[in-house]
């Protein structure tokens, strides 16, 4: 059985920063690319990071500069990390494994709550 499990949302002032987790259990990380999405109410769901088998990076523009993502692969854990957080980062930001061999082998984590205040 596969599960993914996120953790580290809250709430944060702007400027503020956040590590968001996300724990996998029945899959190794090591043939999967990892990704962090993100969905704001009423807007669709958007890719925000993801790191390649290899360890190469990409993200949205939006966040170039401000987030890193990194795992460990010994213990299937993808980080976010958040700094210079923005009112418009406030979202539901979820964690996704999609194998890089097969990759109608995808998954999904239930999501945790980011939320940028003053």
């Amino acid at each position: 059985q596969v599960q993914l499990v996120e953790s580290g949302g809250g709430l944060v002032q702007p400027g503020g920063s956040l590590r968001l987790s996300c724990e996998a259990s029945g899959i190794s990380f090591s043939n999967y690319v990892i990704g962090w999405y993100r969905q704001a109410p009423g807007k669709e769901r958007e890719l925000v990071a993801a790191i390649f088998t290899g360890g190469t990076t990409t993200y949205a523009d939006s966040v170039q500069g401000r987030f890193t993502i990194s795992r460990e692969v010994a213990w299937n854990t993808v980080y976010l990390q958040m700094n210079s957080l923005k009112l418009e980062d406030t979202a539901v930001y979820y964690c996704n494994a999609r194998n890089f061999y097969n990759q109608g082998r995808d998954y999904w984590g239930q999501g945790t709550q980011v939320t940028v205040s003053s």
